[in-house]
């Protein structure tokens, strides 16, 4: 299958301005394979998702891009059109995530994307190209989030695991995927309208952000067999002095905050792990274990009803201030 010699994508600029103040630009526009950053496989890219991260890059409201001008997204999922490398073929279904996608590589919001074969794997079997990008990089990280606390022996047995930020893409997913592998899962959110839809997905409790007791002493009542956090700062602090011996709280987000002030008291009196979760360059092993288990057992029952809203590279312009004011809610998905 040829390339069109030009093609659509939404394109970061960086400009200054007569005194150097940086100016954001971003928008549609028509772009050529050359203009993309160079990689082993060409892909005519089916859906990308919008993720936070995605949502700061494209209005400038956070220091994302490393270069400019970048072709947002940091999803992908397509078929292959041409290939350097021996593990792909033309008409391969593939997706990539994270990988530095709009930060210092071209991402996936363009009809067309080239990318990297080393951090690029075959759509697992039991998922489709749309169910892949409803999952993304939020269900990778919950997925990633999972293994690790897996590796370092986390088990149902070791009690309830709490889900922060429960609402948000990472939040749902994970608590989806954690029902699916078997865990009794208690999600934490500010937004308790939505208490109704998390239980659908397998929370078998849904507790408001103050079950997470703002005292300062160094140990609280243990409660939780783990935890996967997305927020950061106080929560995370909370959540190292309830947790149960030999538990882990897997690390993914800072929606509160970067800051940690807690204690050594959990991790040497009860063995609790901190596990940090980056999603951007985790080894090809791992990326593929994850998505393996991702369309497989780990696949969320009800995955087709968290993608809440498909659009057009038109209509991300819209999708970025709603996600950035948190009145978003479920995945939404670009169609290319």
């Amino acid at each position: 299958m040829s390339v069109p010699t030009r093609f659509r994508a939404f394109r970061i600029h960086e400009d200054r301005d007569h005194d150097g103040n940086r100016i954001h630009r971003a928008g549609v526009e028509d772009i050529a394979l050359d203009d993309l950053s160079p990689g082993e496989l060409v892909v005519r890219v089916a859906y990308s998702s919008v993720n936070y991260k995605d949502a700061l890059a494209g209005t400038g409201k956070g220091r994302i891009l490393k270069r400019f001008p970048l072709v947002g997204g940091i999803d992908v999922a397509g078929h292959v059109v041409a290939s350097t490398d021996a593990r792909f073929r033309e008409g391969d279904a593939v997706l990539c995530v994270g990988a530095w996608l709009s930060e210092t590589r071209d991402g996936g919001y363009a009809q067309y994307a080239r990318l990297e074969a080393a951090n690029t794997v075959p759509l697992p079997a039991g998922l489709d190209l749309r169910e892949a990008m409803i999952l993304g990089t939020a269900g990778f990280t919950a997925g990633l989030a999972l293994l690790r606390m897996q590796d370092n022996h986390q088990s149902p047995e070791l009690g309830p695991i709490a889900v922060t930020g429960a609402t948000g893409g990472v939040g749902m997913l994970a608590v989806a995927i954690l029902a699916r592998a078997g865990y009794e899962v208690h999600a934490i959110s500010g937004k308790l309208e939505h208490a109704a839809f998390l239980q659908s997905l397998g929370a078998r409790r849904v507790l408001g952000r103050d079950a997470l007791s703002a005292s300062q002493r160094p140990l609280e009542n243990a409660i939780w067999g783990g935890a996967i956090d997305t927020v950061g700062g106080a929560m995370l602090a909370a959540l190292t002095r309830t947790t149960l011996p030999c538990g882990n709280i897997a690390v993914c987000g800072l929606a509160g905050g970067h800051g940690l002030d807690t204690t050594v008291m959990p991790l040497i009196l009860r063995g609790v792990s901190l596990l940090g979760v980056a999603t951007t360059s985790p080894p090809h092993a791992q990326r593929l274990a994850v998505w393996e288990r991702l369309g497989g057992p780990w696949k969320p029952a009800m995955l087709d009803a968290m993608g809440t809203r498909t659009v057009g590279l038109d209509g991300l312009a819209d999708v970025f201030p709603a996600m950035l004011a948190g009145s978003s809610f479920g995945r939404t998905l670009v169609r290319l």
